[in-house]
């Protein structure tokens, strides 16, 4: 792990179609089952699993039909940068608005 952000882009895709693939095989599941699953259609699952090409939602979709969808967590939680930021965050502490400062010149009375 960890070696993604040493890699461009395209082989990190095409990594993570590789792991999908496997996962497919380990539960043995067939392309076609995978795209009734997830509502895709099998030239889709084909392109993923080949070069990683895919959207977000289809990614996220076959992550969850195959039970790997726990390893996108860490991806979704703010991290906490103090431990004010902590307690804000544990009373619901409203984020407030930057004040807008106009650039225009005072008018004349």
């Amino acid at each position: 792990m960890g070696t993604f952000n040493l890699l461009a882009p395209n082989h990190v895709c095409a990594a993570v179609g590789t792991r999908i693939n496997r996962s497919r095989l380990n539960k043995n599941l067939s392309q076609q089952q995978l795209a009734d699953m997830t509502g895709a259609s099998l030239s889709s699952i084909r392109r993923l699993e080949a070069s990683g090409q895919s959207s977000f939602e289809l990614v996220v979709r076959v992550s969850q039909a195959l039970h790997m969808a726990d390893a996108w967590e860490s991806l979704f939680v703010a991290p906490v940068e103090s431990i004010a930021d902590a307690e804000r965050a544990a009373r619901g502490h409203a984020r407030k608005r930057a004040r807008v400062v106009s650039t225009l010149p005072a008018r004349k009375k």
